[in-house]
């Protein structure tokens, strides 16, 4: 009964993937286009942990604690681009 749920859990997010990989791409303004990538990382963050717990391996779940700080960063370092023109002040 879990296992069809995380597939279909799975499923649920590989299509807002979809959606969110069409908005990256045909964003009207370059905000609608970064937040798109931001949820993009979250959304593969979820796969990764549904996957794990797939298979039931704890790899995963240390792989997506770093894809999670290396998301954040990039979000706030492109947000403070966009702002400022300038990363390093």
């Amino acid at each position: 009964m879990l296992t069809t749920v995380l597939w279909i859990s799975m499923s649920m997010i590989g299509l807002a993937f979809c959606f969110n990989l069409l908005r990256l791409i045909r964003g009207p303004t370059i905000a609608d286009r970064v937040l798109a990538l931001d949820t993009l990382y979250i959304n593969g963050l979820a796969v990764l942990i549904i996957f794990g717990m797939l298979i039931d391996s704890r790899v995963f779940f240390e792989a997506a604690l770093l894809i999670a700080l290396f998301g954040f960063f990039s979000t706030v370092v492109i947000s403070k681009y966009l702002l400022r023109g300038d990363v390093i002040e």
